[in-house]
């Protein structure tokens, strides 16, 4: 009994042996070879691109110099640009190619106000007031474009097929360019959307977001002499602290995935007059779009209650709202596989320096660097986070998302910490890892179709029935409160 079980065990493990010896471990193709060679190539002028972005400090709907820095290189190697794309003048399509699968890739390039940063791991304005790249978006659009150049070369070669279409998408951190984009028809007979966003992690990004919308409330009443006639006054100012006292007393009776945040414009201009004008910025988030539609209606009313009790007249206009992120996870695997082929990030002492700085600088642990290669995680149906505009187009097209290291672990995000790391070598070798890892992915695509269908067929079955309507004013987009 004991030899037979001994002979059992024996053969089953040579078919374990020989199991292994037919299942090679992945190497990185000639293709994919090509691109990495080419975007090491390009790695100088990006992270030229890269720093005038980061200098030139562009908020919404503003990024004249930042949008010519892409389209001029898109143009330099070969694109066909149109600009001034969805009525938006910082806007613009590069497009090489002919045919399928035709791949879109997507690239952001707007700073934030008031984050100015020198490239120094304490708080330091390189500008102060002025905006900063709080999000790494100096870094987003570059490297996107880079792998889009890189594929660019590969069809030029003949050694891919298809068309690939990088999208300079503006005002991301605000009105949300990409819905005008949508709107406009710009990513019709797109097949596969590629993304990634500057983080403190490096893996495929497989959670959704949340969903929001964007408002603004103003109360408009009639001014008086605080002190000698009051009483001849409507305060716009009252309808402004009674609608933020409702909106926190409603904070206790909506699902904790909700957010709701506000930003007071204008409460009056001096302390002897009774205001009679006041405007306030909101905005409602929540993990899914019908859960945020319902408290947007709820607390749009509270807005005609305020009015109500100040006896002043009120109105609302929306400025625009998002989905949350449609997860393609068969795209993840793609990319988790391709973050395996290219290894770890690795970083010098000096660079292990600076992040663990950053980190004692913010109050976090100084742990340094994420320097691992992630596995595919599993996908939290309702996690959190923040929002973007990247959840309208992969609702319409199906979106492969990528997150790179480009800050220590733990950076408080949109913060001048970011800022100060985007300037310089942490951020800037997240930002070829991104580029590269991108590139291969698209690789993947281009040459092998079945792999479109796939990453088309979750789309599909993701989205249901759902039917895509874009949460927006008609008419053009508001480049009149760019500076708002």
């Amino acid at each position: 009994m004991k030899s037979t079980l001994a002979l059992i065990c024996a053969f089953l493990l040579v078919l374990n042996v020989t199991a292994q010896k037919k299942a090679p471990a992945p190497v990185i193709t000639a293709n994919k070879k090509a691109v990495l060679d080419d975007i090491t190539h390009q790695s100088a002028k990006l992270i030229e691109i890269s720093d005038k972005i980061w200098a030139a400090e562009e908020t919404a709907f503003n990024e004249v110099q930042s949008s010519k820095f892409l389209a001029d290189y898109a143009e330099a190697n070969g694109f066909k640009v149109e600009r001034g794309v969805a009525e938006m003048p910082t806007a613009f399509v590069a497009t090489y190619g002919s045919g399928s699968p035709v791949i879109g890739i997507l690239g952001e390039f707007d700073a934030l106000p008031g984050l100015s940063q020198n490239k120094v791991p304490t708080k330091s304005p390189l500008h102060e007031g002025s905006p900063g790249h709080g999000c790494g978006h100096n870094l987003f659009g570059t490297a996107s474009l880079g792998a889009a150049v890189a594929i660019k070369d590969m069809i030029a070669q003949g050694k891919l097929k298809g068309t690939i279409k990088f999208f300079g998408t503006p005002a991301e951190e605000k009105f949300f360019g990409k819905l005008w984009m949508v709107r406009a028809g710009l990513f019709d007979g797109v097949d596969v959307v590629m993304d990634w966003h500057p983080s403190a992690e490096t893996k495929a990004a497989v959670q959704t977001g949340l969903a929001l919308v964007d408002f603004v409330v103003e109360f408009r009443g009639m001014a008086a002499h605080a002190s000698a006639d009051p009483w001849n006054g409507r305060s716009a100012s009252d309808a402004l602290e009674l609608y933020t006292t409702g909106i926190n007393y409603l904070r206790e009776h909506i699902k904790p995935s909700v957010r709701i945040h506000y930003h007071i414009q204008d409460g009056g201009q001096v302390v002897n007059v009774v205001p009679d004008y006041s405007r306030l910025w909101v905005r409602v988030r929540d993990v899914k779009r019908d859960g945020m539609v319902e408290v947007y209606e709820r607390v749009k009313k509270m807005a005609e209650g305020a009015a109500i009790m100040a006896n002043v007249d009120y109105s609302i206009t929306l400025i625009s709202g998002v989905y949350e992120v449609l997860v393609n996870r068969t795209g993840g695997d793609l990319l988790t596989k391709n973050l395996g082929l290219l290894g770890p990030l690795t970083y010098t002492d000096e660079e292990v320096s600076f992040a663990k700085k950053i980190q004692e600088s913010t109050g976090k642990p100084q742990v340094g660097l994420h320097t691992k290669v992630e596995p595919l995680e599993e996908t939290n149906p309702n996690a959190g986070g923040g929002s973007t505009d990247v959840g309208d187009v992969s609702w319409v097209v199906p979106t492969i998302r990528l997150s790179v290291a480009t800050a220590p672990i733990g950076t408080p995000w949109h913060s001048w910490a970011v800022v100060a790391c985007g300037g310089m070598s942490i951020g800037h070798k997240g930002m070829v890892h991104a580029s590269k890892t991108l590139a291969m992915t698209m690789v993947d695509l281009y040459e092998d179709p079945k792999k479109v269908e796939a990453v088309k067929a979750e789309f599909k079955q993701r989205k249901g029935d759902t039917v895509y309507k874009g949460l927006l004013p008609d008419g053009p987009p508001p480049l009149d409160k760019r500076d708002q």
